[in-house]
């Protein structure tokens, strides 16, 4: 079996950690450092490097986390290479260059350079407001094929004002607004959160949020939906897809030859975790009633024989015969007033969130936010799921 575990509100709150998260890990890993099961972690951040991710969960709990086992919500990228060499218009915030260049993209704009180009774009903030213009520089600039959205800005109406300028203008600014708005250009989109957990008591904007904004202007100035080529982070399938390759990779590391059957999706996000790890369950049952092997071909923008992670190829094979969600109390989901955190909840008596938090071209399954079982934290989830597979962390 693999463990797939969220990050945030299940093993730290911001960048303080979850005690019971750093006892977990000192049962599930030898003296020497190295795991016992076959483990990642799938986070919805898109701001940052794997690697930057790693360390800090490294830090953070108190055992080496490598690269490999940090999967990004922007780490399925990859698997769409036909935009690798095409110039795309990156949107969020950290590193974005060194997160394109890691992900394979040759050709890229950011939101800065497109302001220093055209500054008379971005006029929200009157101090920002430009002097002077250079009509040099925006006759040579180039034209965007596509738009990545990484994760949340800094400068929501910035981001806002000028993505729509990309769509609107079908990727050439120094034109006027388009006529025809059936041809958009393609908009890929990473991390659909609406909500996750921080330091706060209460729950803070995501990235969902600022798509909801864009999809709302968008639709309001041209009278029809933004159209996604492509979801990515949780509850998307594609996430799951990639973090199920990660965990046969990472199993073969280690010297498992038998294949994984089981992952457990470990999250507090009724809405992201759990509702992804049951869709991504859903379809592999699919997939066993009508005896096919490998996923659907409409469901993964790449040939059924290969998926493109990092280094190399691999061959696509589907293995895993079941994705269990689990639903810890430490992060945005927390039992009813007056539930004994020792105790949570049944998932007979679990109340299903009233409002869908999840993306607006998803639709709404209540029996998918049900999680499989409900714990305190996630050192009890590991107690439930090494009982379940009658796997002792003792030897």
């Amino acid at each position: 079996f693999g463990l797939l575990f969220d990050i945030d509100g299940v093993l730290v709150r911001g960048k303080t950690p979850i005690p019971a998260a750093r006892e977990m890990f000192k049962r599930l890993t030898n003296p020497d450092g190295r795991f016992k099961v076959p483990t990642v972690f799938v986070t919805n951040a898109g701001n940052a490097l794997a690697r930057t991710k790693a360390d800090q969960l490294s830090n953070a709990m108190g055992v080496e986390i490598t690269s490999e086992q940090v999967m990004m919500s922007h780490s399925p990228l990859r698997m769409f290479p036909e935009f690798h060499n095409k110039c795309v218009l990156m949107s969020g915030q950290g590193p974005l260059d060194q997160i394109a260049k890691k992900i394979g993209f040759t050709n890229y704009v950011t939101i800065d350079q497109i302001r220093d180009v055209f500054p008379n774009l971005d006029m929200v903030d009157h101090q920002r407001r430009p002097k002077l213009m250079s009509a040099a520089l925006t006759e040579t600039f180039p034209k965007i094929d596509a738009v990545i959205l990484f994760g949340e800005p800094v400068r929501w109406e910035t981001n806002l004002q000028i993505v729509i300028d990309v769509l609107l203008t079908h990727g050439n600014l120094n034109d006027p607004i388009a006529d025809d708005h059936e041809n958009q250009i393609p908009i890929l989109a990473c991390n659909m959160d609406l909500l996750w957990m921080s330091d706060s008591h209460m729950p803070r904007f995501g990235h969902g949020t600022f798509l909801h904004c864009l999809e709302s202007v968008y639709e309001k100035l041209v009278g029809r939906p933004l159209t996604y080529t492509a979801l990515m982070g949780k509850p998307s399938e594609v996430t799951y897809i990639y973090a199920e390759q990660l965990i046969k990779r990472i199993a073969s590391n280690m010297g498992i030859t038998s294949p994984i059957k089981n992952l457990y999706a470990i999250g507090d996000n009724p809405m992201a975790d759990i509702y992804g790890a049951n869709l991504f369950n859903k379809r592999i049952k699919q997939e066993q009633e009508v005896k096919q092997v490998g996923w659907l071909e409409s469901a993964i923008p790449v040939a059924l024989a290969t998926l493109v992670l990092p280094n190399k190829p691999t061959p696509f094979i589907r293995e895993v015969e079941a994705c269990h969600s689990v639903l810890v109390c430490t992060g945005i989901y927390s039992p009813e007033p007056g539930v004994s955190l020792n105790n949570p909840c049944s998932v007979g008596s679990y109340q299903i969130p009233p409002v869908f938090h999840g993306p607006r071209d998803m639709e709404f399954d209540v029996n998918l936010c049900v999680p499989s079982f409900i714990t305190k934290d996630a050192n009890k989830a590991i107690d439930r799921i090494v009982k379940m597979e009658n796997f002792s962390l003792e030897s």
